[in-house]
């Protein structure tokens, strides 16, 4: 016959390791859903700071960005750039606006490309901005990337069935500390506004801020 004092410590140990054996459980589940939470929390910070079509940093995103990189930029030039679809409501009239979003995408990809690590942004609609290093704020360089910059963006985009060519308007403007980001914005804003009213007399159409700029 089994010894009572047995069978209770028996009895004692199994029940100890079920309840070690259920919070450990319980430890799993709620790690579990810590993770779970913590990349919901993730996805919608993201979410946030990011254009959904594109998957570029938001205008909110880009001037806390920017600002950021200002000040730890130590003097070293940057550029700021806006960069605005020619003509854009003609794609979505004649093609739709899905092949539309497709051209916003592509320009999207073709301008991060373009600028490597920099800052690129989707400000709405087909505009987007950037803030780029550069080794100088010599206009003759600043004048070649501004038409490279063009010309990556006017290379033919495959669509369903077909293959389109948008040209885009490009105004930029040195700047140098954070205090100086917004008015940057503007004067590179203003430049390529002043590129858009050339029409057609450049393809594809450019403009560089002239302010600031050394004449080396």
């Amino acid at each position: 016959m089994p010894d009572p004092m047995s069978v209770a410590s028996g009895v004692c140990a199994a029940g100890a390791l079920l309840s070690s054996w259920q919070l450990r459980r319980r430890a799993v589940r709620a790690e579990a859903e810590i993770g779970h939470l913590q990349a919901e929390l993730a996805a919608e910070r993201h979410a946030a700071s990011h254009d959904p079509l594109t998957g570029l940093p938001n205008r909110r995103a880009f001037y806390r960005l920017a600002a950021a990189l200002l000040t730890d930029a130590a003097g070293q030039p940057l550029i700021a750039v806006v960069l605005d679809l020619d003509d854009f409501k003609q794609i979505n009239d004649r093609y739709g606006h899905a092949a539309g979003d497709q051209v916003l995408i592509s320009v999207a990809e073709r301008l991060a490309g373009f600028a490597g690590d920099n800052l690129v942004a989707r400000l709405g609609g087909d505009e987007f901005a950037g803030l780029l290093s550069s080794p100088t704020v010599d206009r003759r360089w600043i004048e070649h990337s501004t038409r490279r910059l063009s010309e990556t963006v006017a290379a033919p985009i495959r669509l369903s069935g077909c293959s389109v060519r948008v040209t885009a308007s490009v105004g930029l403007a040195p700047v140098t500390g954070p205090a100086q980001l917004t008015d940057a914005l503007s004067r590179a804003d203003a430049a390529m506004y002043q590129a858009k009213s050339l029409g057609g007399a450049r393809s594809p159409r450019q403009l560089v801020d002239s302010a600031f700029l050394s004449e080396r």
